[in-house]
Order: C-alpha cells, then sequence, then structure tokens
C-alpha cells in the first residue's frame, strides 16, 4: 500500500538552481496528483509510468501542467500532492502553504539551462549581453521592443521576430 507523506514534494527544475519536491503525509491513496512546470514534466511523466508499472496498476499518477505558478497554487491549496517547479518556492507561495497547513520539503531534481543562439548568418550581432536579452525578453518589452535598434542602437532598424517556449 503506497503511504500519502503528509509532507508534500514540489519539484523544481532552474537554470540557476535546483529541482525539487514537497510530500504530504501517512494515509494511503489511489491516485498521485502532480502539476506544474512544463519543464519539469517530461522527466515526470516518465517517472509517473514507471511507479504505475511498478505498483501493477494499484496507484495512478496523474500529471498536469499548469505552468509553474499554477502548479504551486494547486499544491498550497492543497489540490494536488507534487508540485513540479522551474523555480523555487516564492514567499507568497510559503505563505499560502502555511495558511493552508501545507509543509513540504524541497527535494532536488534537475538543472535545465536555456541557450541563446545568434545565426551565423547574422553580420551586425557577434554576442548578446544578459542586458540585452532583457530588454528584449522582459514583461515590460512586450509589444513595446519591436526592432533590434531599440536594443543596440548598432543593430538594424529591423523587426525582431521572438521564439521561445509557451505560456505554461
Amino acid at each position: 500500500m503506497l503511504m500519502k507523506c503528509k509532507v508534500k514534494i514540489v519539484a523544481t527544475a532552474m537554470a540557476v538552481g535546483l529541482g525539487s519536491m514537497v510530500f504530504q503525509s501517512a494515509h494511503a491513496v489511489d491516485t498521485i496528483k502532480i502539476d506544474g512546470s512544463s519543464t519539469v514534466y517530461p522527466a515526470t511523466e516518465a517517472v509517473a509510468e514507471e511507479f504505475q508499472t511498478a505498483k501493477r496498476g494499484k496507484v495512478n499518477v496523474t500529471v498536469g501542467i499548469s505552468g509553474t505558478g499554477g502548479g504551486f497554487k494547486k499544491f498550497c491549496r492543497g489540490q494536488t500532492d507534487i508540485a513540479d517547479a522551474s523555480r523555487p518556492i516564492l514567499a507568497k507561495e510559503m505563505d499560502e502553504c502555511e495558511k493552508n497547513n501545507i509543509t513540504y520539503i524541497e527535494l532536488p531534481v534537475a538543472y535545465d539551462a536555456l541557450t541563446v543562439v545568434i545565426h551565423p548568418k547574422n553580420t551586425w550581432a557577434e554576442t548578446m549581453t544578459v542586458a540585452e536579452l532583457k530588454k528584449i525578453w522582459e514583461p515590460n518589452a512586450q509589444e513595446k521592443i519591436k526592432n533590434w535598434k531599440q536594443v543596440n542602437s548598432s543593430w538594424p532598424d529591423t523587426p525582431i521576430k521572438l521564439f521561445g517556449a509557451g505560456s505554461d
């Protein structure tokens, strides 16, 4: 029989941080509910499948993708048993968990990273600084930074086409 931990699990993978998990405690369960980061999802889904196979159908594991923030919301409301996250839990999320008597531990799972690629045919930008990348990608840039010259005055006045992960 599977024991449901009364300490929840937060699974976290982050560029400069840890992957973690959080548990809740001590009665048998038929279903383990996991939700959160799309970054952590593939690893969680694989582990869930292996776990269900090992338990020969005695335990069902559901894995959702509502994003790190959405996963923490569900987790801190007691709606899930494990929260996948691509960043550490925030103070306001800790407060929400505490308010709902959810105790947890973070367990490192993995590191992930972002890779920035400049096309080899690009003749005007050999490098990009973190500040330039922030100027392009920060939330305040949305619908405001539309061409390369806005990022660096020596770059051409041509449109930026951004490609990145989805909203979850």
